[in-house]
């Protein structure tokens, strides 16, 4: 994958992640039932955070660096 398409899936991840948590979406999951305990609501928001985090991990390693990053000045 270049580098080109790598940018743009780390963009798409911003904005994807952006929609993850805005109430439409959040409110979808808001019902009695529970898991381990915990509402199911909240399942899916630590959930989401944690694939997002996963994510962006995967994408940072992917990423070329750029010329002269991380040279001292």
């Amino acid at each position: 994958m270049d580098r080109r398409k790598l940018e743009s899936a780390a963009l798409f991840l911003t904005i994807f992640g952006a929609l993850l948590f805005m109430p439409p979406l959040t409110l979808l999951f808001q019902h009695e039932q529970r898991v381990l305990g915990a509402p199911i609501e909240l399942v899916y928001l630590f959930a989401a955070w944690v694939a997002l985090i996963v994510a962006a991990r995967w994408l940072g390693h992917r990423l070329p660096r750029e010329p002269g990053e991380g040279e001292p000045d």
